[in-house]
Formats: structure tokens, C-alpha cells, sequence
């Protein structure tokens, strides 16, 4: 079953948080067991205050994914700890 991560944290690094991510996904093209997709949302109510929805094969994926050092790397760049949401994918529709 697909399942999908949803990380809510805080940061005034947000360009920092980037390179991080893209690196991250250069070393993982092409392996097994990596994020098939991901959405980064910014909250214009709260400026430093984002979301990022990370879609994964299965739950296993998504908890080997988590214990990656660039996950604890990214954490260090925000100015609260990070919130997961772990969420089940029961449907998924895309609307055109």
C-alpha cells in the first residue's frame, strides 16, 4: 500500500533545506525504497512554517527513508522539531 509522510516544521533556512533535499535525491536516483514523489507547501499565514507530503512504495520505505542522516541533517535547520503525519494511501485521484 502507498504510503505517505507528511512533515510539518519551521525554518528561517529554507534555501539551505533545499540543497539538502536535492543532494539527497541525486544520491538516491535509481535505488529502490526512495521517495516516488514529493510536494514542499509554504503556509502564507506563517512564513517559516511548511509542509512537505513525501509519497513512498509502502511504509517500510518511508521508515528506512527516515532513518537516512540527511533526515536528521535537515532537522538541525529548523527552528522547532519536526511534526510526521503518517498517513495510509486508501485513494488517489488526479484531477485535470
Amino acid at each position: 500500500m502507498k504510503f505517505v509522510q507528511i512533515i510539518d516544521f519551521e525554518t528561517e533556512r529554507i534555501d539551505e533545506m533545499g540543497e539538502l533535499v536535492q543532494e539527497a535525491e541525486k544520491r538516491s536516483a535509481g535505488r529502490d525504497g526512495g521517495p516516488t514523489h514529493r510536494m514542499l507547501l509554504q503556509d502564507r499565514n506563517t512564513p517559516n512554517r511548511y509542509l512537505v507530503a513525501i509519497e513512498f512504495e509502502s511504509y517500510e520505505e518511508a521508515m528506512r527513508n527516515s532513518n537516512d542522516p540527511e533526515t536528521t541533517r535537515m532537522a538541525a535547520l529548523c527552528t522547532r522539531p519536526p511534526q510526521f503525519t503518517d498517513c495510509d494511501v486508501h485513494e488517489m485521484t488526479e484531477i485535470k
